[in-house]
């Protein structure tokens, strides 16, 4: 997991079946998907990206027609893109949603535990986080992409955001779709590349959710 392997090659790795591979993977991921309500503060970046729905390791479909072997969805199709909201602060923490129809009330939900009052909120012209800002008396800056607005004062933009988003989308693309229903623990796989030490172990008790001083010795 530490080098972003497939499950194929990191069961063969290993030595072990691929279904265990499967487990242990998402196993791993669980607390850190679970725990997605990372504290932002500062300046806060916030924008919205989209992942084609994936129906990957389902053996009973029901709302649309099973594709073939490696065939995938219509970006252009409103009903196969799965939307995800991804804040993040200058720190580099991150925090995430996954929700297929985003509106305002969840989008709301999901920012008010995260946000501290004392921020500023940099966003796209998104009428959600205008809102959300004067409710909770948020400072913000809108990047109107249309009036071809991309900073306002030299230090408020959303292109640290969108460069992460980025980075997330090519380190996706080797995992060839990633079934809708894990896509939270993958979104958790690239935050601890973002936020982990670099050495192995802390890395490890990061992806797993581990706090190093509940290891026994």
């Amino acid at each position: 997991m530490r080098d972003s392997l497939t499950l194929r090659v990191s069961a063969a790795r290993v030595g072990i079946d691929l279904k265990t591979a499967f487990r242990w993977r998402h196993r791993f991921l669980k607390t850190s998907a679970q725990d997605n309500a990372n504290s932002l503060s500062g300046i806060i970046e916030v924008d919205e990206t989209f992942f084609l729905e994936s129906c990957k390791g389902k053996r009973n479909i029901t709302h649309r027609k099973s594709r073939k072997r490696g065939g995938q969805g219509n970006m252009k199709k409103k009903e196969q893109k799965i939307q995800v909201l991804i804040a993040r602060d200058r720190s580099g923490k991150v925090s995430d949603l996954v929700d297929p129809a985003l509106q305002k009330s969840t989008v709301h939900e999901f920012r008010a535990p995260i946000i501290d009052r004392d921020s500023i909120l940099c966003s796209d012209g998104h009428s959600w986080y205008k809102t959300f800002s004067r409710d909770y008396g948020i400072a913000h800056h809108r990047l109107i992409a249309f009036d071809n607005q991309r900073v306002i004062g030299k230090e408020y933009h959303i292109q640290n955001v969108n460069s992460y988003m980025s980075r997330l989308k090519g380190w996706m693309a080797r995992f060839h779709g990633v079934g809708t229903a894990y896509l939270p623990n993958y979104l958790a796989w690239r935050r601890v590349f973002e936020t982990a030490k670099p050495s192995e172990e802390a890395w490890f008790h990061a992806a797993i959710g581990v706090n190093q001083q509940q290891i026994p010795t």
